[in-house]
């Protein structure tokens, strides 16, 4: 058997995803998520009586905490194998990232181990996150230094 008819009989058996499903799962796993942190949210302005930054800071702290008990106990893991992309809003997801690119490095110690391997995709993140910062600060700076002409 060549490698062109193995090829053929491995697509012809491949299972196809159903991706309509997979999106709606998707969304409505990460609107649950949503959900959950805008109850949080209205929690701590309620019940707690916090201003709207300070409640937006509570609920980042929350769910990000969260997720790295979950992450570090392996509940997210097998939480996100069934929402799909659905479990990976913007916090939760990065949250998730981090605990576990750190935990993979534990055997290796607390700064060579868990610390760099932490690093190493918060730093790209920080990198490209900056550095496109300043971009828009300066077309910004640039496009108000036109206007004011």
């Amino acid at each position: 058997m060549n490698k062109k008819v193995f090829q053929e009989i491995v697509n012809i058996k491949k299972l196809k995803p159903n991706y309509l499903k997979n999106m709606i799962w998707a969304f409505l796993c990460g609107g649950l998520l949503a959900v959950f942190a805008q109850l949080l949210l209205d929690l701590f302005k309620e019940n707690l009586q916090l201003d709207e930054a300070s409640s937006r800071i509570a609920m980042y702290i929350t769910i990000i905490s969260l997720t790295n008990i979950l992450t570090g106990l392996g509940v997210f893991d097998k939480y996100s194998k069934y929402a799909g992309a659905g479990a990976f809003i913007p916090i939760s997801g990065f949250a998730n990232a981090l605990t576990s690119s750190s935990l993979e490095g534990r055997s290796e110690g607390l700064i060579f181990g868990i610390g760099s391997n932490m690093f190493k995709l918060a730093g790209s993140v920080l990198v490209y996150g900056i550095s496109s910062s300043i971009i828009y600060a300066l077309i910004y700076l640039i496009y108000e230094w036109v206007i004011s002409l």
